[in-house]
């Protein structure tokens, strides 16, 4: 009993240390991962997408080009500005991307993965799994195994993040999800974007899953697909700072895809726009 009482007095101890937070200190903010635009004034500053130790989500209904839209991100990240990625940015600093598809089969998956190294070329820092054959504790377990045994991670993609539990819909299955986000966030300084499905008709994210990435998240971002036009609008719904313009991406005939340079007039810019 002794021995269970000092186990607890050191695991707090290091909790107390770990967590303090000396309001006196000046704490920067946390570098970027990924940035969309800028901001105005005399000194203009990237507006963040994501940032290191933090996660981020995107969410949409099915089939409404959310995994195009993780390779525009990909894009952004391991290569230059361009014509694909316009506004967005990618702040890597030779750090590597981790990729993982927990819902597409081994040609799907691969299919994907091509995108970003048809434009930014193939390298070595470009990690790509394809997790759709195992259970979800497998996947779970093995994204935490690799993780914490990959040196330089400066991003990494998850898609999608209900494919790591058996309900999405169960509270305790989805706060174990969510720690884990915020374990790996914070103890491997890395930013994770993850996806989920929307529910139709609505601007949440599905069961209590996306009640806790709402909460937790860092920004909260949303698709909304144009039924005239093979595009997609991109909507920063939260962002615990400054959030980014919403702008537009189309997928060409090469099956990459492209921000455009302004969203069409045709489309209603102040409303979802469902198929």
């Amino acid at each position: 009993m002794k021995e269970h009482k000092i186990d607890y007095e050191d695991k707090y101890r290091k909790i107390l240390e770990d967590s303090y937070v000396n309001p006196k200190e000046v704490v920067s903010l946390p570098p970027l991962a990924v940035s969309f635009g800028s901001t105005n004034g005399n000194n203009p500053a990237p507006i963040s997408i994501g940032s290191y130790g933090n996660f981020s989500f995107v969410q949409a209904p099915p089939k409404s080009k959310k995994t195009f839209f993780l390779s525009l991100i990909a894009i952004a990240y391991m290569g230059e500005q361009s014509s694909y990625t316009r506004q967005m940015k990618g702040h890597r600093e030779g750090k590597k991307l981790i990729h993982y598809d927990t819902e597409q089969g081994r040609f799907h998956a691969h299919r994907v993965f091509r995108r970003v190294t048809d434009v930014c070329g193939e390298s070595e820092d470009y990690l790509t799994y394809a997790l759709r054959q195992y259970s979800p504790l497998e996947r779970l377990d093995f994204i935490d195994w690799h993780l914490n045994r990959t040196e330089n991670v400066g991003l990494v993609i998850i898609d999608g993040i209900a494919d790591l539990m058996l309900d999405s819909n169960d509270l305790k299955e989805s706060s174990n999800v969510v720690q884990y986000l915020m374990r790996w966030t914070q103890e491997l300084n890395i930013h994770i974007i993850t996806a989920i499905h929307s529910n139709w008709n609505s601007e949440k994210p599905t069961g209590h899953l996306g009640s806790f990435l709402e909460k937790k998240a860092e920004t909260q971002i949303a698709l909304e697909l144009s039924s005239e036009k093979n595009i997609a609008v991109v909507k920063c719904m939260r962002s615990r700072g400054f959030p980014f313009d919403k702008f537009a991406f189309e997928v060409g005939s090469d099956g990459l895809p492209f921000i455009l340079e302004s969203i069409p007039d045709e489309i209603d810019k102040d409303k979802f726009i469902r198929i």
